[in-house]
């Protein structure tokens, strides 16, 4: 029954033209546009010196891992040269961010280091993933002393020496950042990215259209389903598997297209970035689900639901335009950490820019917990539809 049925149901979605269009070749067409806008940029932008404002106060020249790093970044001399910094007051700062002439500037203050920015731009997100990365680093660095400390039981340590050592140590290890824009840094990966989160989230129209055929309040087969003695959970999960099937193939089109005809970098951990895909689809699968069995109106007006959701979510992670995924992170964070399109335009994200798989673990198990939730309430809400009549 099952099996029959999986293959009854790919019949069906492969006859239907306007689903096959809208996850097999709409994805491939934004992402030729997509290339098309930006491969001029790519081609011929470098990544431009950021000139920034640091108050030069008593917190931050104690602070040697920040003096160390910003000494680096902004050696003119450097091959990690990215920055152009102008050491001076506050009020002085605050003027020259006023006149453009600084894209922002850093305040250390109680252990803390506050980026005041005029404009919501690429060399303010540039200037905030910096900083991000020096504190991480800091705090590996802290930890290292801690440890020394810890493992020395001797009094009369001279913590200075240990402190220099380690902070040698972890910064001869190549710790800095580097300024290789042209080669790697690619700010524009992002709006590829969302490409993938939609076309993942596409395939809900499979999973909906496919679902509503099996509701007895949506279409004829439905009703002789609900009055026949064969197994509703059987067809059901057969006719996912089979939305879901067809949305794995979409998707790894699409993943093949956008990297060997256009040339798209996904970085060196392939592996992870079709497991993202594959984890995106059964978002997408579950999303396509939950609003086919919650929503009670016509096929019309859930996929209109569908298709507005999906396109919101995409907007909010960066499609159209790539500081909206930094403005809602910076201000209204628990959007983007329940917005499955952002979850994986992220997890690409961070395999892309990080060497850590903690973030890009952290995406991943953020959108299973997403799909098992959307999957157990459709579930209740399919076993306790009763109809008087059909």
């Amino acid at each position: 029954m099952l099996y029959h049925n999986l293959k009854y149901s790919l019949k069906v979605l492969l006859k239907n033209k306007g689903l096959i269009f809208w996850t097999f070749a709409f994805p491939i067409i934004l992402a030729i546009f997509f290339k098309l806008a930006f491969s001029d940029i790519e081609n011929k932008e470098k990544l431009d010196i950021i000139n920034i404002a640091v108050i030069n106060n008593e917190e931050y020249n104690s602070d040697e891992i920040f003096k160390n790093t910003f000494a680096e970044l902004s050696n003119k001399d450097s091959e990690n040269y990215m920055l152009n910094i102008t050491y001076t007051d506050l009020s002085k700062s605050k003027k020259m961010l006023d006149n453009n002439e600084i894209t922002g500037y850093l305040l250390f203050s109680n252990n803390e280091v506050n980026i005041i920015v005029k404009n919501n731009g690429i060399n303010e997100t540039i200037l905030r993933y910096i900083v991000d990365e020096i504190q991480s680093n800091k705090e590996i660095i802290n930890n290292l002393i801690e440890n020394e400390i810890r493992e020395n039981n001797n009094f009369s340590i001279d913590y200075k020496t240990i402190t220099e050592n380690v902070k040698k140590q972890v910064l001869d290890n190549n710790i800095k950042l580097n300024n290789i824009s042209n080669k790697n840094l690619s700010y524009t990966m992002i709006e590829f990215y969302t490409v993938i989160a939609m076309a993942c989230l596409y395939g809900a129209m499979l999973s909906m259209y496919i679902v509503n055929m099996k509701l007895p309040n949506m279409s004829n087969v439905g009703k002789r389903i609900s009055i026949s003695p064969s197994n509703k959970n059987k067809i059901i999960l057969g006719s996912l598997f089979a939305s879901y099937i067809l949305e794995l193939i979409g998707i790894s089109i699409l993943l093949i297209f956008t990297s060997l005809i256009l040339k798209v970098d996904y970085g060196n951990n392939l592996p992870l970035v079709f497991l993202t895909a594959i984890v995106g689809s059964l978002a997408g699968l579950s999303l396509g689900l939950f609003l086919a069995t919650v929503i009670k109106t016509n096929e019309n007006a859930k996929i209109g639901i569908l298709i507005s959701v999906t396109m919101l979510e995409c907007f909010l992670s960066g499609m159209m335009g790539i500081t909206m995924k930094y403005i809602i992170d910076k201000n209204i964070p628990i959007i983007n950490k329940i917005n499955p399109a952002n979850m994986i335009t992220d997890a690409l994200y961070s395999l892309y820019y990080y060497d850590s798989l903690k973030r890009y673990s952290l995406n991943i198990l953020s959108l299973l917990i997403f799909s098992i939730i959307l999957i157990v309430i459709s579930y209740i809400t399919l076993r306790r539809q009763k109809y008087d009549s059909i």
